[in-house]
Parts: structure tokens; sequence; C-alpha cells
């Protein structure tokens, strides 16, 4: 006999039909799966009687929800839609099949169970309070297209308030996967770090937690630069998040000027702000020079041009050698949080993250393999397994 249970709704004459793309995002890209129902007897177990038992015995030890709900495998991914990928700030409901499709690469690369939730205020108060409030229902909360500085204050506050992972993957997925390929780039060029000059085009948020990696693993000479030119106290015009920056970068090396001066010289460029490098620019840089140029889709140095100049050349797109994506990152650390019940994401489990990831290149490392594939079947397992080592080496761990 044919199920007769009602479908979800797909609406079969939508207006963008026949365009693949939008024929893929007919009725969003998930739904919710659950355990069987195939009698009475299945129907008493996960409900009524049976699910008050387990109600009763959570409210008398609620460590009892690690073991008998979906929160310890289940993360929150929040936006507020003001920064949606080069889009910019286009709101809560354009942002949706974002966050949907974020929550399909947890699932298919994490095996972690991800809830899009887009909240209709731009207000960091109002932000916090919400997620806070929602936490009980998740094992962690993936922040995501949250525009900068606001960014910082939501992420700070969060992790100060729950003892969940907070993580903010503009920031510091980016962050992790960039410092994996050029922790390979370096090798492959035969650089020190302590002897690495490093500019970072792009003061938002993947721009300053590029600059706090980099600095976590070694590298000193760094300046980070915005529209106005290098980040340094010296300016009048710093917010408290650049000023910060300033005096961990620039500062610390004595850079100033302008970017097109930054570039002088110069033996890495990693650029996270859009726009485009002047090619006699780049032409000034060090020879065997690094680019990662990861601004989407339009690199701020086109992979043509960074070629003729650069020994080893990565961008964000998937159609060039080398793609600095995230989906690397984030399903692995969460994975390997949840996997230990962590209470948050160190600095040291970032850095094991990227050591990771760099170590899975091995022997098969070039120009042209300084970062493993999104599709590489290794990369789960070893980033979760060396976050989650870290994260008992940390003592974040609570299993």
């Amino acid at each position: 006999m044919p199920d007769a249970r009602p479908q979800p709704y797909r609406d079969p004459a939508h207006p963008k039909k026949g365009d693949p793309v939008f024929d893929l995002h007919v009725g969003g890209k998930m739904e919710v799966t659950s355990a069987p129902l195939r009698g009475r007897e299945d129907l008493s177990l996960a409900y009524t009687p049976g699910v008050a038992l387990v109600c009763s015995a959570i409210a008398e030890d609620p460590s009892l929800t690690q073991h008998y709900t979906w929160v310890p495998n289940t993360v929150a991914v929040v936006t507020d839609g003001t920064a949606v990928l080069g889009l910019g700030d286009i709101g809560p409901a354009a942002a949706m099949p974002v966050m949907e499709g974020k929550a399909v690469l947890f699932k298919q690369f994490g095996g972690v169970d991800g809830v899009p939730i887009c909240l209709d205020t731009t207000d960091a108060d109002e932000i916090i309070e919400t997620v806070a409030r929602l936490a009980p229902s998740f094992g962690g909360i993936n922040l995501e297209d949250i525009s900068a500085p606001r960014c910082f204050e939501i992420e700070d506050r969060l992790k100060e308030r729950l003892d969940i992972p907070v993580f903010h993957d503009d920031q510091h997925g980016t962050a992790v996967v960039a410092l994996a390929a050029l922790e390979n780039a370096l090798k492959l060029t035969g650089r020190k770090h302590a002897e690495t000059r490093v500019v970072i085009s792009g003061a938002g948020a993947a721009g300053v937690a590029i600059a706090k990696i980099l600095i976590e693993a070694g590298i000193s000479d760094l300046a980070v630069t915005d529209r106005k030119g290098v980040v340094h106290s010296g300016r009048d015009d710093l917010t408290p998040v650049k000023k910060a920056l300033a005096e961990i970068t620039a500062d610390r090396c004595g850079r100033t000027g302008s970017l097109s001066e930054a570039l002088d010289g110069a033996d890495v460029y990693l650029g996270v702000s859009g726009g485009t490098i002047p090619e006699e620019d780049v032409a000034r840089m060090a020879t065997e020079a690094i680019i990662f140029a990861m601004a989407n889709p339009t690199p701020e140095v086109h992979p043509d041009v960074a070629h003729k100049y650069a020994r080893v050349v990565a961008t964000g797109r998937s159609d060039f050698p080398n793609q600095i994506n995230n989906v690397l990152a984030f399903p692995g650390i969460f994975r390997g949080a949840l996997d230990v019940q962590a209470t948050g994401i160190t600095e040291g489990m970032k850095l094991a993250a990227a050591n990771a990831l760099a170590d899975l290149v091995g022997d098969q490392l070039s120009e042209e393999y300084v970062i493993p594939d999104p599709f590489d079947p290794r990369v789960p397992g070893a980033v979760s397994d060396a976050v989650a080592a870290a994260a008992r080496a940390e003592g974040v761990a609570r299993r």
C-alpha cells in the first residue's frame, strides 16, 4: 500500500523554474528527519507516555540532555543579514538561503545538525539576549554574516555568557584555512615565520582574525590595511577594534603608509577586502611572493596577474587551485568541540585545526596544492580529532 502521508510542498511552477540554481532551492535545501514511527508502540516510546520518563529524568539531572536529546549535536547558525557573502546588508529574509546552505555543509562535512536562525534585529544587545535565551536548545553557536564591528562585540559577549562553543566563522574559519595554506606556502618557498613580512588588506572580521592567528603562529612583521592605508596608532580615525589591532601589528614593526607602500618588498599578501590591487604594486613584492586574494567573486589580484610575480597563489574560488574555503574548517572544528563537550573554542583549538589541515597535504605539496580539497574525505576527521585533543589539553573539554 503506498505511503499516503503528506509530503513537503515543492512549488512545481515557481517563478524561476528552469534555472538550475533556483530549481535546487525550491522548498529550501533541508528538512527534518525523525525516528521511525511504525505503529502504536513506537508512538508511545517517542511521545506520550514514554517521553515523560525522559523529561522527568532530565529534570532531575540536566546533564542527561547530553544523552537523550539532539542538543549535543546541534548548532544554531545565526545571522542578522547585515554582511551576507559579497552582497552586504540584505536583511534576514534574504540571508536564509545562505544559512540553510551553511547547515547543509555542517551536516555533509561534519555530521552536525545545523539550524538556520535569521534575526530581525541589528541591535547587538537584542542579538546577544536572543541567542542567549535560545542557547539551551543547542550544543554550539555559529555566528554568520554579521557586519563588523558589531560582530566582535557580539561574539565576545556571548563567549563570556555561555558555556558552549561560540564561533564567528567569517572570522575564525577564514583565519584557520588561510593559516593552513600559508604554513605550506612558507614551507614551499623556504621562509621562516619570524623573517616573513605579511600584508593583509581588509581590517574587518576576517582581516582581524587572520592577523591574530598569524601572530599566534609566529609571524611578527605584519601590517593590516583598510581604505586609508596601514592601520597604525598614529592615525586619529581608528575604532577601538582597529586601535587594538594596530598595537599588535603595524606598531610592533613600524609600518605606516598606504597599501601600495606596504606591499613594496612584502613576502605575503592576504586579501579579504575586495577591490583591485594594481599590477605595478604586485610587481614590487619580494621574489617568490605568496598571494592569497580571497575576495569573492572577484579576487583582489586576478590569478593570471598574480602568477607573473608570485610562486604560490590562492583565492576563495573553486575554479582556481588552492581554494581558501571555510568548509575545510568549521564542520570539523564543531565536530571536535561537540565530541568532547567543550565549553568554548580556544586559540589553541584553532591552531590545531590549521596544523591538521596543513599536514594533510604532506608529500604532495606543490605550488598548486597547499591546502586540501574540500571533498578530501580525510579533512573532517583530521580537523575534529586535532580540535578534540587540543580542547582536552587546554582544559575546556568536559568529556
